[in-house]
């Protein structure tokens, strides 16, 4: 505990007045850590393990851990990256399933954080709406709602999105409709779906998964979609893991597990970059032999785009692809000319009657999660700022951002992240300092850039006046290429003419 301030009884000769005892305290860490999702718990085991002499706390703002799993509820919620790689690299994956759904992630992660102690280190309801850096005192002051901290260093671990609002398009005539209208990061626990005709307005992640998840018992779902993106299939459990797991100790099996993921998911993505147009071809054609006649591949599943200018959606054994050929789900590839009493008039002038209408138009991207973040009196505009080795940002010390891959598992690149903080944590300890900060050069700032999650996405493009940026050279760009950033984030050097210590 810190006493900040302490104000005893005064008297003044011309005037007598008493001023009341007041003192202030403000709970203090070496390491606070803002989130305890998959993010955050890496981090604090990351923290209590290889920092033992720091002191933590983690800071979240709903009333449980988990993040976006115990966020979204929506039907069929997923993962769309294997466990192997998206679960930690300390605490193996068991269950069956390696594509798995919302609820067993949710459980693997109140699990990992009960195992470690983790969640004894966590104060709920406790969103950090401000952050204040002294260079005086080599601290920063963390507000929340109720509550004030001073730590040393400050570890952002709540991702990029908004969680109190996802992307809302207000459509003409959305008032007229008499069913109902929901988005699924704010899905309603007691809505019940069966036997009602449902659209599912999008074409991304959540939509292919909401389809064939909701097909089963709506009267018929429909996927309207202004333009497609790529999907691809593969089947939820993975036949050659559980062979591994079978003949190898678990840690071990879990190693060898995720060293495969990693390289084939590093190999294809590369090998797509490089060769756009066979890709295309590879992903259309892998949907064409899935789909019934009825639905041609083109316009539905072919894209505008080069395959990771947007993420890949994936679909686990082949379920959405089924929905379409029982005839359950449909698709429909059209833009919205205005919503009707009984459902959407498109602009081709067709019709969709619904009675349930889901909105899984997108997300809403933030950074660092709205903190108000001031370093001496300055007040620092995220978008202004350069992003150095993916987590700090330009003349902001003490300050890590944690963020994931877009082309691979988040759990990848932020797991390398914490262990990269905490050398820095042992850094300043073995140097007898107090203060990291990594500094551009004021040229740059006229130079071009580019958002630090560099998709061609509608919720990324939305977000590009309000994201840190990416350089052009060095470790101001933020690399999608898990080997690499292993050996750079691990055995780089801490000191490399960038970071200054002080």
């Amino acid at each position: 505990m810190d006493i900040l301030l302490t104000i005893g009884p005064t008297r003044n000769r011309q005037r007598r007045r008493r001023i009341f005892t007041t003192v202030a305290y403000m709970e203090h860490f070496d390491v606070l850590v803002v989130g305890a999702g998959l993010s955050g718990i890496g981090a604090a085991y990351r923290i209590q393990t290889r920092c033992p002499d720091r002191t933590y706390a983690v800071l979240e703002a709903r009333e449980a851990l988990g993040g976006t799993w115990d966020l979204f509820r929506y039907p069929g919620v997923r993962s769309d990256s294997d466990m192997f790689t998206l679960g930690f690299p300390f605490r193996p994956w068991k269950a069956a399933k390696a594509i798995a759904d919302g609820p067993s992630i949710l459980s693997y992660l109140q699990e990992t954080a009960a195992a470690y102690g983790i969640d004894k280190h966590i104060r709920y309801g406790a969103r950090v709406v401000s952050a204040t850096w002294s260079s005086a005192n080599a601290r920063w002051t963390v507000h929340t709602a109720d509550t004030t901290y001073t730590c040393s260093f400050l570890y952002v671990c709540s991702g990029y999105y908004d969680y109190d609002e996802g992307h809302v398009v207000d459509f003409e005539g959305q008032d007229s409709f008499r069913g109902q209208v929901v988005h699924p990061q704010h899905w309603p626990a007691d809505l019940d779906h069966t036997g009602k005709r449902v659209v599912v307005i999008g074409s991304g992640a959540t939509a292919v998964t909401l389809v064939p998840a909701m097909a089963g018992t709506a009267k018929h779902v429909t996927m309207l979609q202004r333009s497609p993106s790529y999907v691809a299939s593969r089947p939820a459990v993975d036949g050659l893991s559980d062979r591994i797991r079978a003949v190898l100790p678990e840690n071990l099996a879990h190693r060898v597990i995720r060293g495969k993921n990693v390289a084939l998911s590093t190999l294809f993505y590369s090998a797509f970059r490089r060769f756009p147009a066979h890709a295309a071809w590879l992903l259309n054609s892998g949907v064409a032999r899935q789909l019934p006649p009825s639905i041609p591949v083109d316009p539905h599943f072919t894209p505008q785009y080069k395959p990771w200018d947007q993420r890949l959606c994936l679909v686990p054994d082949a379920d959405l692809f089924k929905a379409l050929r029982d005839g359950s789900a449909s698709v429909v590839t059209d833009e919205i000319d205005r919503f009707t009493p009984t459902g959407l008039r498109l602009r081709s002038g067709a019709e969709l009657e619904a009675d349930l209408v889901v909105t899984a138009t997108g997300l809403r991207m933030v950074a660092l999660g709205n903190i108000n973040l001031t370093v001496d009196g300055w007040r620092v505009a995220p978008h202004d700022t350069f992003v150095y080795k993916g987590m700090m940002l330009s003349g902001v010390p003490n300050l890590a951002w944690c963020i994931g891959y877009t082309n691979n598992s988040w759990t990848l690149r932020s797991d390398l992240t914490s262990q990269y903080v905490c050398r820095l944590l042992n850094h300043l300890t073995t140097t007898n300092t107090t203060r990291c900060r990594a500094d551009v050069p004021p040229t740059w700032f006229d130079e071009p850039s580019r958002p630090v999650v560099d998709l061609s996405s509608g919720y990324i493009r939305r977000a590009a006046n309000i994201l840190p940026r990416q350089g052009t050279w060095g470790p101001w760009i933020l690399h999608q290429n898990y080997p690499r950033d292993l050996l750079r984030l691990r055995l780089g050097p801490l000191e490399d003419g960038v970071m200054r210590f002080s």
